[in-house]
């Protein structure tokens, strides 16, 4: 994927003053009635001016629903924020809400916007994805393009589990960088396996695409060929520029945790 007005892959000018024309949409791909879930994003260096011109910083934790028409590009978002560094805003209520205006006006739907000032934060624990872990299962990998023939599961035994990997790694359709993340699967239905599992995950290793589309194909594979009844798909991918990127699909309805594991 290749666009000249994507900020994605070019030198762009860093805004110093408050810039919403920064943001820039990219439209989803897809049915999207065929899941439920959100993105989850979190910004750790937002920073603007109070009135009188003592620097704030805060966190934000940003909510975009999966069903949106479109994401918004990562570099755009960064851009976007920088924008807040030299502008006096009246309140952390007044950014917050100007914040999740220019968000919702760029996805094309309700775009929920939390910040949370150092204090708030300083204690945040580190979590542990749920269930086993399958990284150490001593398979062997020759896939390098995604395969969802790896994937198996026995109709014989039905089970309620959480599997989890931090194996995961896809590339950015714009740049071909890196992207680097874990990935928990958590079902009920047909047993998976888990070497299958585990394969199919690696198999993403030079796969061009965006985080949210890595999971969201994720979840379709998975659904097609293991037959769970229930399934939620949730990635935690490294920060980069400050942000890092959790998709999660599902259709449990559920809520999604914003956890925060330890390599984010």
């Amino acid at each position: 994927m290749k666009d000249a007005n994507l900020p994605l892959g070019r030198e762009t000018d860093y805004p110093h003053k408050y810039a919403p024309d920064a943001l820039c949409p990219i439209p989803r791909a897809g049915d999207r009635s065929r899941f439920a879930g959100v993105d989850i994003w979190n910004a750790w260096d937002l920073t603007w001016l109070a009135p009188g011109g003592l620097p704030r910083v805060a966190t934000a934790e940003i909510r975009v629903p999966a069903a949106s028409p479109a994401i918004v590009e990562s570099k755009s978002l960064k851009l976007y924020l920088g924008s807040f560094a030299m502008s006096e805003f009246a309140s952390v209520d007044d950014v917050a809400g100007r914040i999740a205006g220019d968000l919702s006006a760029c996805a094309g739907t309700s775009v929920d916007v939390h910040l949370y000032p150092v204090a708030d934060r300083e204690a945040l624990s580190v979590a542990r994805l749920a269930g086993d872990c399958i990284d150490n299962l001593g398979i062997t990998c020759t896939d390098t393009e995604v395969n969802p023939a790896l994937l198996r599961a026995d109709d014989a035994v039905i089970v309620t589990e959480d599997l989890h990997s931090h194996l995961l790694r896809s590339l950015c359709p714009v740049t071909s960088q890196p992207d680097i993340g874990s990935v928990q699967i958590s079902y009920r239905g047909p047993r998976i396996d888990r070497s299958g599992l585990l394969r199919y995950i690696v198999s993403f290793r030079e796969h061009n695409d965006f985080h949210e589309a890595c999971v969201e194909r994720m979840y379709a594979d998975v659904l097609e060929r293991c037959k769970p009844r229930k399934l939620t798909v949730h990635a935690r991918y490294q920060r980069r520029g400050g942000i890092d990127i959790n998709p999660v699909r599902t259709n449990t309805g559920e809520t999604a945790r914003n956890l925060r594991i330890w390599r984010q």
